[in-house]
Protein backbone atom coordinates (compact mmCIF):
# COMPACT_ATOMS: atom_id res chain seq x y z
CA UNK A 1 0.00 0.00 0.00
CA UNK A 2 2.61 2.31 -0.92
CA UNK A 3 1.61 4.54 -4.35
CA UNK A 4 3.69 5.27 -6.99
CA UNK A 5 4.27 8.60 -8.65
CA UNK A 6 4.09 8.45 -12.59
CA UNK A 7 3.02 10.18 -14.99
CA UNK A 8 1.25 10.34 -18.57
CA UNK A 9 1.03 12.71 -21.51
CA UNK A 10 -2.19 15.10 -21.08
CA UNK A 11 -3.05 17.95 -23.49
CA UNK A 12 0.39 18.10 -24.89
CA UNK A 13 1.69 18.32 -21.03
CA UNK A 14 3.38 15.25 -18.73
CA UNK A 15 0.65 14.85 -16.13
CA UNK A 16 0.87 13.12 -12.46
CA UNK A 17 -0.90 10.06 -11.37
CA UNK A 18 -0.43 8.19 -8.27
CA UNK A 19 -1.15 4.74 -8.21
CA UNK A 20 -1.82 1.73 -5.32
CA UNK A 21 -0.86 -1.83 -7.11
CA UNK A 22 -2.03 -4.29 -4.30
CA UNK A 23 -0.87 -7.32 -4.14
CA UNK A 24 -3.99 -9.30 -4.31
CA UNK A 25 -7.88 -8.48 -4.49
CA UNK A 26 -8.36 -6.18 -1.43
CA UNK A 27 -11.99 -5.28 -0.34
CA UNK A 28 -11.94 -1.63 -1.18
CA UNK A 29 -15.06 0.74 -0.88
CA UNK A 30 -15.07 4.05 -3.11
CA UNK A 31 -17.14 6.84 -4.15
CA UNK A 32 -14.67 7.88 -7.52
CA UNK A 33 -15.71 7.54 -10.93
CA UNK A 34 -14.37 3.90 -11.80
CA UNK A 35 -14.94 1.16 -9.42
CA UNK A 36 -17.21 3.06 -7.24
CA UNK A 37 -18.86 1.24 -4.14
CA UNK A 38 -17.87 -2.05 -2.54
CA UNK A 39 -15.94 -4.83 -4.25
CA UNK A 40 -12.56 -6.21 -4.55
CA UNK A 41 -10.22 -3.98 -6.18
CA UNK A 42 -6.25 -4.87 -7.29
CA UNK A 43 -5.20 -1.25 -7.93
CA UNK A 44 -6.51 2.36 -7.13
CA UNK A 45 -4.94 5.55 -8.94
CA UNK A 46 -5.90 9.33 -7.79
CA UNK A 47 -4.80 11.17 -11.16
CA UNK A 48 -4.47 14.98 -11.38
CA UNK A 49 -6.34 16.06 -14.29
CA UNK A 50 -6.62 19.75 -15.88
CA UNK A 51 -8.81 22.60 -14.53
CA UNK A 52 -10.43 22.75 -17.76
CA UNK A 53 -11.47 19.29 -17.75
CA UNK A 54 -15.08 18.54 -19.77
CA UNK A 55 -15.33 14.62 -20.44
CA UNK A 56 -18.32 13.03 -19.49
CA UNK A 57 -16.95 9.54 -19.18
CA UNK A 58 -14.39 10.29 -16.26
CA UNK A 59 -14.69 6.36 -15.89
CA UNK A 60 -13.72 5.43 -19.02
CA UNK A 61 -10.58 8.29 -19.22
CA UNK A 62 -9.51 6.22 -15.89
CA UNK A 63 -9.68 3.04 -17.63
CA UNK A 64 -8.07 3.85 -20.32
CA UNK A 65 -5.05 5.35 -17.91
CA UNK A 66 -5.10 2.37 -15.80
CA UNK A 67 -4.90 0.17 -19.30
CA UNK A 68 -1.91 2.15 -20.26
CA UNK A 69 -0.03 1.38 -16.59
CA UNK A 70 -0.83 -2.38 -17.21
CA UNK A 71 -3.04 -2.54 -14.73
CA UNK A 72 -5.52 -5.29 -14.92
CA UNK A 73 -8.59 -6.63 -12.95
CA UNK A 74 -11.02 -4.63 -11.34
CA UNK A 75 -9.70 -1.34 -9.70
CA UNK A 76 -10.68 2.18 -8.33
CA UNK A 77 -9.83 5.35 -9.57
CA UNK A 78 -10.42 8.74 -8.44
CA UNK A 79 -9.88 12.52 -10.23
CA UNK A 80 -8.59 15.97 -8.77
CA UNK A 81 -7.33 19.01 -10.29
CA UNK A 82 -5.16 19.28 -7.82
CA UNK A 83 -1.29 18.29 -8.39
CA UNK A 84 -1.22 14.70 -6.99
CA UNK A 85 2.88 14.97 -6.29
CA UNK A 86 1.81 16.99 -3.25
CA UNK A 87 0.11 14.10 -1.59
CA UNK A 88 0.27 13.88 2.22
CA UNK A 89 0.69 10.81 3.71
CA UNK A 90 -0.18 10.37 7.41
CA UNK A 91 -0.06 7.04 9.54
CA UNK A 92 -1.77 6.39 13.26
CA UNK A 93 -2.04 2.60 14.46
CA UNK A 94 -0.97 1.38 11.31
CA UNK A 95 -3.83 2.71 9.61
CA UNK A 96 -2.76 5.16 6.38
CA UNK A 97 -4.12 7.84 4.56
CA UNK A 98 -2.73 9.86 1.63
CA UNK A 99 -4.63 12.96 1.00
CA UNK A 100 -4.63 15.19 -2.08
CA UNK A 101 -6.32 18.64 -0.68
CA UNK A 102 -7.05 21.26 -2.83
CA UNK A 103 -9.66 23.84 -1.07
CA UNK A 104 -10.33 26.19 -3.77
CA UNK A 105 -13.95 27.15 -2.03
CA UNK A 106 -14.98 24.97 -0.15
CA UNK A 107 -18.55 24.40 0.78
CA UNK A 108 -21.25 23.45 3.47
CA UNK A 109 -23.30 20.53 2.47
CA UNK A 110 -26.38 21.85 3.10
CA UNK A 111 -27.49 24.94 1.58
CA UNK A 112 -30.72 26.26 0.83
CA UNK A 113 -29.80 26.52 -2.77
CA UNK A 114 -26.60 25.66 -4.22
CA UNK A 115 -24.90 28.77 -6.16
CA UNK A 116 -22.85 29.14 -8.88
CA UNK A 117 -20.07 30.40 -7.13
CA UNK A 118 -19.79 27.27 -5.11
CA UNK A 119 -18.30 25.46 -8.72
CA UNK A 120 -15.13 27.25 -7.91
CA UNK A 121 -12.31 24.59 -8.51
CA UNK A 122 -11.23 22.26 -5.42
CA UNK A 123 -11.39 18.60 -4.54
CA UNK A 124 -10.23 16.49 -1.27
CA UNK A 125 -9.50 13.25 -2.58
CA UNK A 126 -9.16 10.47 0.42
CA UNK A 127 -7.22 7.03 0.23
CA UNK A 128 -6.91 5.08 3.29
CA UNK A 129 -5.21 1.61 3.78
CA UNK A 130 -7.04 0.64 7.69
CA UNK A 131 -4.78 -3.29 8.12
CA UNK A 132 -7.83 -5.11 9.28
CA UNK A 133 -10.86 -6.85 7.32
CA UNK A 134 -14.12 -4.47 7.50
CA UNK A 135 -17.30 -5.98 7.18
CA UNK A 136 -19.69 -3.97 4.04
CA UNK A 137 -21.51 -1.79 6.94
CA UNK A 138 -17.88 -1.09 8.99
CA UNK A 139 -16.59 0.17 5.52
CA UNK A 140 -19.49 2.49 4.78
CA UNK A 141 -18.99 3.54 8.13
CA UNK A 142 -15.63 4.47 7.32
CA UNK A 143 -16.32 6.44 4.31
CA UNK A 144 -18.66 8.63 7.04
CA UNK A 145 -15.94 8.53 9.75
CA UNK A 146 -13.28 10.04 6.74
CA UNK A 147 -15.56 12.44 6.22
CA UNK A 148 -16.41 14.05 9.41
CA UNK A 149 -12.73 13.92 10.33
CA UNK A 150 -12.06 16.23 6.90
CA UNK A 151 -15.33 18.73 8.40
CA UNK A 152 -13.38 18.82 11.71
CA UNK A 153 -9.94 19.85 9.96
CA UNK A 154 -11.70 22.11 7.90
CA UNK A 155 -13.30 23.72 10.81
CA UNK A 156 -9.80 23.86 12.59
CA UNK A 157 -8.48 25.30 9.58
CA UNK A 158 -10.83 27.98 10.08
CA UNK A 159 -13.49 27.47 7.34
CA UNK A 160 -17.33 27.20 7.80
CA UNK A 161 -17.48 24.83 5.35
CA UNK A 162 -17.78 20.43 5.57
CA UNK A 163 -15.79 19.96 1.91
CA UNK A 164 -15.83 20.58 -1.69
CA UNK A 165 -18.34 19.41 -3.83
CA UNK A 166 -16.41 17.12 -5.57
CA UNK A 167 -14.35 15.27 -2.90
CA UNK A 168 -14.36 11.58 -3.02
CA UNK A 169 -12.93 8.97 -0.52
CA UNK A 170 -11.60 4.96 -1.10
CA UNK A 171 -11.27 2.91 1.46
CA UNK A 172 -9.30 0.01 1.37
CA UNK A 173 -8.82 -3.25 3.75
CA UNK A 174 -6.83 -7.05 3.52
CA UNK A 175 -9.00 -9.55 2.38
CA UNK A 176 -8.57 -12.02 5.23
CA UNK A 177 -9.42 -12.13 9.24
CA UNK A 178 -12.66 -12.38 11.04
CA UNK A 179 -14.32 -8.92 9.44
CA UNK A 180 -14.60 -6.14 12.47
CA UNK A 181 -18.10 -4.67 12.67
CA UNK A 182 -17.58 -0.85 13.21
CA UNK A 183 -15.75 1.66 11.49
CA UNK A 184 -16.96 4.54 13.60
CA UNK A 185 -14.71 7.34 15.43
CA UNK A 186 -15.18 5.75 18.44
CA UNK A 187 -14.18 2.36 17.52
CA UNK A 188 -11.09 -0.02 17.06
CA UNK A 189 -9.95 0.92 13.41
CA UNK A 190 -12.55 3.79 13.33
CA UNK A 191 -10.58 6.09 15.53
CA UNK A 192 -6.75 6.06 14.16
CA UNK A 193 -8.52 6.16 10.36
CA UNK A 194 -10.29 9.27 11.94
CA UNK A 195 -7.06 10.81 13.36
CA UNK A 196 -5.14 10.11 10.35
CA UNK A 197 -7.85 11.42 7.73
CA UNK A 198 -8.07 14.90 9.80
CA UNK A 199 -4.43 14.85 10.11
CA UNK A 200 -3.36 14.42 6.19
CA UNK A 201 -6.67 17.09 5.56
CA UNK A 202 -5.42 19.86 8.05
CA UNK A 203 -1.75 19.68 7.06
CA UNK A 204 -2.95 19.83 2.98
CA UNK A 205 -5.35 23.07 4.14
CA UNK A 206 -2.42 24.71 5.92
CA UNK A 207 0.21 24.16 3.67
CA UNK A 208 -1.77 25.21 0.37
CA UNK A 209 -5.24 27.04 1.27
CA UNK A 210 -3.23 30.09 -0.28
CA UNK A 211 -2.46 27.52 -3.32
CA UNK A 212 -5.21 25.82 -4.94
CA UNK A 213 -2.36 23.89 -6.21
CA UNK A 214 -3.99 23.14 -9.73
CA UNK A 215 -2.09 21.26 -12.07
CA UNK A 216 -3.06 23.90 -15.35
CA UNK A 217 -1.26 26.44 -13.28
CA UNK A 218 1.99 24.51 -13.17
Amino acid sequence: MRPELVFREEDGRSAPLLVWRLPGAFPTISSGPLGGGIGPRRWVINATVPMSYDRDDPDAHLAEMATGLGLDGPGAGLMTGVDVARMIETTDSGVRVWATVGLGKPIQAAVPEPVEQDAVVGTVNIIAYVPARLSDAALVNAVATVTEAKAQALTELGYAATGTATDAVCVVVPPDGEPQQYGGPRSRWGAPLARAAYEAVFIGGRHFSSDPVAWSDR
